[in-house]
């Protein structure tokens, strides 16, 4: 492998009859995208290749994909966390896309309409989001699944203006990269997923791409992950990236963890009917529901849910906590959907409503999220309080 040019945004590299050019996108801006549109029709290369996935790439071709989203199904299949890390991504790029003038993956987008408007192929070259963030997911412990998940949270609730010098900073890098390198600097123990996984992957397919003469279009900071993989493709390293395309299973630790709650509760109960009485019992079995049921609709009454929904959390939560094939945020955020039922408008209001926290409560989808959420938060900080409590009960 022979680099034969390097400056701040392209790098050529000569392999064999090959040349790859590395554009690295070094600021989110019009111009950025002017310079990629005239990079690709001066070169006329055989193949493009831009940092995006497919289901990123749609989502930029039809952002009112949104109206065909079911909250119902959403929440009935589990996915509510899932919709919900996607709402906060989305959010933090829009809002860094308003700062930089600039919408997110606009670069992406301009290098594939000019390669199809010039009838050059184009290749997806990023791993495709969900299975980076799910990755990620799989990697971290019980704190950093939390750590991660609050940062997800953050780029929602953190409204602060960017300053002069944090916008010149986000114009080095691609706002999913600004994205990843937060969280990588937040949880290091996921680094190896969000950065170094995505530069081998990167490099992989702008490697296997078919032509002579290829485009790749990537952030700059993957520059120097990608040249020092396809160095070592060069050198004879397999370039197959299906173990990094899949999302590990579970930890039996972590499939096990749920049904531990309700046998150590139903112990407790035991416990103290054996020792104390039936009377004992009923009294720990008492304070089971006024701490988890009332922490429960405590979540529900933070995040400003219909007076049916607050009181269902109270009921429900005990109940589904001894259950862990269901969550009471699943029924609260059922039943708040049918009690205020999303409108037209916020379907229409949902991308620009993300992108601030009045607009995040106030939008039906988001609000039956927060629901969602903060209920089950409230009920899982209940057990972690209650198990000590009804243990101290039996002395």
């Amino acid at each position: 492998m022979l680099v034969t040019e390097s400056s701040d945004t392209i790098t050529r590299i000569k392999i064999k009859d090959r040349e790859i050019i590395l554009i690295g996108t070094a600021h989110v801006s019009k111009e950025s995208a002017e310079e990629v549109s005239r990079m690709i029709l001066e070169e006329k290369p055989d193949n493009v290749c831009v940092e995006i996935d497919a289901a990123r790439y749609n989502a930029l071709q039809s952002p009112n994909a949104w109206k065909d989203l079911d909250i119902f199904k959403v929440l009935k299949n589990k996915q509510g966390f899932l919709l919900l890390a996607n709402l906060a991504l989305s959010s933090f790029q829009k809002r860094i896309g308003k700062s930089l003038d600039m919408k997110p993956g606009g670069e992406m987008k301009a290098a594939i309409d000019t390669a199809q408007a010039e009838g050059i192929p184009f290749t997806f070259a990023d791993r495709d989001i969900q299975v980076t963030l799910k990755r990620a997911w799989r990697r971290s412990s019980l704190w950093g699944k939390n750590k991660l998940f609050a940062a997800l949270l953050g780029a929602v609730f953190f409204d602060e203006k960017l300053s002069d010098a944090d916008i010149e900073n986000m114009k080095k890098k691609s706002e999913l990269d600004g994205m990843m390198t937060q969280l990588a600097d937040y949880l290091p123990s996921v680094k190896e997923v969000l950065i170094d996984e995505r530069d081998q992957f990167l490099a992989s397919k702008i490697f296997t791409a078919n032509g002579k003469k290829i485009v790749a279009v990537v952030g700059a900071g993957h520059v120097p992950g990608i040249i020092k993989w396809i160095e070592k493709l060069d050198m004879g390293e397999d370039s197959n990236v299906d173990s990094i395309n899949v999302i590990p299973p579970s930890n039996r630790v972590i499939k096990i963890l749920p049904w531990i709650i309700p046998v150590a509760i139903i112990a407790l109960f035991s416990a103290g009917f054996f020792i104390h009485g039936a009377e004992k019992s009923l009294s720990m079995a008492m304070w089971w529901v006024i701490i988890n049921g009332g922490l429960a609709s405590l979540g529900a009454l933070i995040a400003m849910a219909h007076p049916l929904t607050i009181l269902l959390a109270f009921v429900a939560a005990p109940i589904t906590t001894m259950t862990p094939m269901i969550g009471v945020g699943m029924f609260t955020g059922l039943l708040e959907a049918f009690l205020r039922k999303p409108r037209v408008a916020d379907f229409e209001k949902l991308t620009e409503d993300i992108t601030t926290i009045k607009g995040f409560w106030r939008n039906r989808i988001t609000h039956i999220l927060i629901v969602f959420l903060l209920s089950s938060i409230g009920s899982s900080i209940g057990t972690f309080i209650a198990i000590p409590y009804l243990t101290s009960l039996l002395s």
